[in-house]
């Protein structure tokens, strides 16, 4: 286990782009990834009160509960703090509040691992959330996810897999803007906290994929 291994919060709009650039930093520093959706999803498998309450809030677009999230995150911690190889995590998404930096910051010192600590902002406009999600599809087998083109060109199968790709039912204009709204009142307080901080990191997220990567690796290294 490296002494300081690398830790990254990757933050950003739905639809910015945040789950292809995990996957590309995971894969280029041997990464574990912490995704609180990932988690929810797994638990809400297990049929007891948690998993059906959190199936529930999932299945009605509701947000579940920080103390439910931040348990499982340190369950995942304290599996990673057993690994002899391990290199560092990703945080995908995460925290979603202010509260959940807050436990966050301290679960990462509580485990030592606040020497090397990298917060990300993938940064895109309102309107380019909507333009993107408008054109996404997503393969439920593998998570893979397509932009079709804009010129009306669709992809069907997925290229990983090939299993059908499908649009999330929650991907309208309207579902969007609600996401939005959520973002500038949940998340956006946890941006103002890592700004202010000094530590926050911000990526043009209106680039290619390349280009975008390339900048994250330039600021992880230079940061």
């Amino acid at each position: 286990m490296q002494k300081n291994p690398l830790i990254i919060i990757f933050l950003g709009k739905s639809g910015a782009g945040k789950g292809t650039q995990v996957n590309l930093i995971k894969e280029k520093y041997n990464l574990e990834k912490i995704s609180s959706g990932d988690l929810l999803r797994e638990r809400k498998k297990i049929s007891d009160f948690t998993g059906e309450k959190i199936s529930k809030t999932i299945d009605n677009g509701g947000i579940v509960l920080t103390p439910v999230i931040f348990k499982l995150w340190m369950e995942k911690l304290e599996d990673y703090k057993k690994n002899t190889d391990f290199q560092g995590l990703i945080f995908d998404g995460s925290p979603r509040k202010i509260k959940e930096a807050y436990l966050m910051k301290e679960a990462l010192e509580w485990y030592e691992w606040d020497k090397n600590i990298k917060i990300i902002l993938l940064d895109i406009s309102d309107e380019e959330v909507v333009k993107r999600i408008a054109l996404r599809k997503i393969c439920s087998h593998c998570g893979n996810i397509i932009i079709d083109a804009p010129d009306g060109v669709e992809e069907i199968i997925c290229s990983k897999c090939g299993n059908k790709l499908e649009r999330r039912p929650e991907d309208t204009e309207a579902g969007v803007r609600k996401r939005l709204e959520w973002f500038q009142k949940e998340v956006q307080p946890v941006i103002d906290y890592y700004e202010e901080s000094g530590q926050l990191i911000k990526i043009n997220g209106e680039q290619s994929i390349e280009d975008v990567f390339q900048d994250i690796i330039k600021a992880i290294q230079e940061n």
